[in-house]
């Protein structure tokens, strides 16, 4: 048995910003995917996940008891499926900030959701809403606080935009340029990054009025400022704002940035060949690099692996 594939997301602007209702922008990354799936010899991974499964579902039990209204689930299926060895199978690096928790989150809810919302009905803005919430509620299991975005990103497969917090639409990009020198890419920090204690740094930090301020006047203001110039294609002045922010980040986000990174941070700041920006919460994982010329970038950071996710 397998079922259909969920890929991972990547939340190109947003990351911390969301929080505190800055803009957001999440696209689907279909390099890395994950399905649910019955081997008949299953391998050590596959009877963790199995573990892991059978404890989510206590847990989603849980949260049926607590909001019948918001979402119920065929337990009885459910049961049967993991008592047969039901796995989820992924290719998503976990801790890597590209949401592994949230395809699987989606992968659960697509096919034991009762009365579920699916893809192909109108999205109004409450029903991207109340997937949102369900799936908060769901991948809360995974991270203590989840926003519910990943795996609306990974269910729907879609560009996801951020207004504000109560304010989500599916949204359109700039189609890939494959001619482009410019590209969005992923650089690979080696080691893995835990959500949940970043998280738990920010909102000390939050208790600092001059960090609120700066959050405010600074960091939000450069991620809605580039959220608008990748929708809209104005490529030039996401440049702009896009250093602006990746400055902001390393003077303010210094503990979610793994510290061997530190200098070359700054260098794509000082040289403009890249911009580099936290993908996801940070602390490890995937860095997120913006440059205008790929193969500049390449030249530079010959040493480390780079994953191109967009041209332009």
């Amino acid at each position: 048995m397998k079922g259909p594939l969920f890929y991972s997301k990547i939340l190109l602007f947003g990351e911390y910003g969301i929080i505190k209702d800055s803009k957001g922008l999440s696209i689907p990354y279909n390099f890395f995917k994950g399905a649910l799936k019955t081997d008949k010899n299953p391998s050590e991974t596959a009877k963790e996940s199995n573990r892991n499964l059978r404890e989510f579902m206590g847990y989603l039990e849980i949260v049926q008891k607590n909001s019948p209204e918001l979402v119920s689930f065929d337990f009885q299926a459910m049961k049967e499926d993991i008592a047969g060895g039901m796995y989820f199978d992924s290719s998503i690096p976990q801790g890597y900030g590209i949401g592994s928790s949230g395809a699987l989150v989606a992968a659960i809810y697509d096919k034991y959701a009762q009365n579920k919302i699916t893809v192909l009905e109108n999205l109004t803005r409450e029903k991207l809403l109340k997937l949102k919430e369900i799936f908060g509620k769901m991948e809360s299991f995974f991270h203590g606080k989840s926003s519910g975005l990943d795996p609306l990103n990974s269910y729907l497969s879609i560009p996801i935009l951020i207004n504000s917090q109560d304010n989500i639409e599916s949204t359109s990009i700039p189609s890939q340029n494959a001619e482009g020198k410019g590209a969005v890419f992923l650089l690979d920090s080696g080691s893995t990054g835990e959500t949940a204690p970043m998280v738990q740094l920010f909102m000390e930090k939050m208790k600092q009025e001059g960090f609120r301020n700066m959050l405010k006047n600074q960091f939000i203001k450069h991620t809605d400022a580039c959220v608008e110039d990748f929708v809209n294609g104005n490529v030039k002045s996401l440049f702009g704002n896009l250093k602006q922010l990746s400055h902001v980040v390393l003077d303010n986000f210094k503990p979610m940035i793994p510290v061997k990174f530190h200098e070359l941070w700054k260098q794509g700041i000082e040289t403009n060949d890249y911009y580099l920006k936290l993908c996801g919460s940070g602390g490890g994982g995937y860095i997120l690099g913006f440059t205008q010329d790929f193969e500049k970038a390449k030249k530079v950071l010959k040493d480390y692996d780079l994953e191109v996710v967009y041209n332009f």
